[in-house]
């Protein structure tokens, strides 16, 4: 059993725990999970396969995943989560544990002491881990990865940035072909074609003026206060792609989400309403001459 805390359950998280793993156990036969999106995506790509990033990982591993299809099944995943919900919870309490670091540290003796006392032993005593081969490269096979293709300019976009290659006889030869962006868990990114790693520039689509840039340009504080305005009302702007990662357990990375949008009160969108005056007296009306209309309607 391998256990860790994360930020969030995304794939990059999943990855990173599935590396540890198969370093410390080795290669197992085949994963058993639920029909998480990390594990299984419900809208089959191109090749009708629905295959993931992290599945296309444990593929190159030459690792099953088995989703689980029945209730049961789903059961046999869950109970163990069931318990160690209950149990792990209390024993971080009574170490005082309130941190990511401190959880990571302790749940090593923890599981020691819960296998000992839970544990039940296999039907088939055989350990059927398989040692990685030569050419398994954990760190390079672990990493999220998409196809772009390289323009005539030598540029290419993903996730609203637009990356520039380095200018070289093997990046002018690859114009209108594919390349392959490779995110890891750690946040770095890089851009390879058939084993090289290709030097490159980036420009972010989705830049935002902050507020040391308005304040270090007294001059200039008026147009960057309306550039930021501009930049909060784009819709095509406000946001990465949909398919995107999840980025929280990344501790650095190249895409930062823009600000979100204000709260608009619509209810304040119209002109301020009228207040309603003191009531007149019939004097005040005769002088304005408006009591006679008053009397006739």
């Amino acid at each position: 059993m391998h256990l860790q805390m994360v930020e969030s359950e995304s794939t990059f998280a999943y990855m990173e725990a599935t590396r540890a793993y198969i370093e410390r156990h080795g290669k197992p036969v085949a994963f058993y999970s639920d029909k998480h999106t990390v594990f299984r995506n419900p809208k089959p790509t191109a090749r009708r396969d629905g295959m993931t990033h992290f599945g296309r990982a444990l593929d190159a591993l030459n690792i099953e995943i088995i989703c689980a299809n029945s209730p049961q099944a789903k059961g046999r995943v869950e109970r163990a989560n069931a318990t160690l919900q209950d149990r792990l919870v209390k024993a971080m309490r009574l170490e005082g544990i309130s941190s990511i670091a401190e959880a990571n540290a302790f749940l090593a003796a923890y599981m020691a002491r819960h296998n000992a006392q839970f544990a039940r032993p296999a039907f088939d005593a055989r350990d059927l881990h398989r040692p990685l081969a030569p050419h398994d490269d954990l760190r390079s096979i672990m990493v999220w990865q998409e196809q772009r293709t390289v323009t005539a300019a030598l540029t290419l976009h993903y996730n609203k940035v637009m990356f520039i290659l380095e200018p070289s006889d093997l990046a002018r030869k690859l114009a209108r072909k594919r390349v392959t962006i490779c995110e890891y868990p750690d946040g770095r990114l890089e851009i390879e074609h058939e084993g090289h790693v290709l030097p490159y520039r980036q420009f972010d689509k989705m830049r935002q003026v902050n507020q040391p840039a308005i304040v270090g340009n007294k001059h200039l504080d008026a147009a960057l206060i309306l550039a930021k305005q501009l930049q909060a009302i784009m819709p095509h702007h406000r946001k990465r792609n949909n398919d995107a990662p999840a980025r929280r357990d990344q501790p650095m990375h190249l895409f930062p989400e823009p600000d979100p949008p204000p709260k608009i009160d619509r209810r304040k969108l119209g002109g301020s309403k009228l207040k309603r005056g003191p009531r007149l007296s019939d004097a005040e009306l005769r002088e304005r001459g408006t009591l006679r209309f008053v009397q006739t309607t």
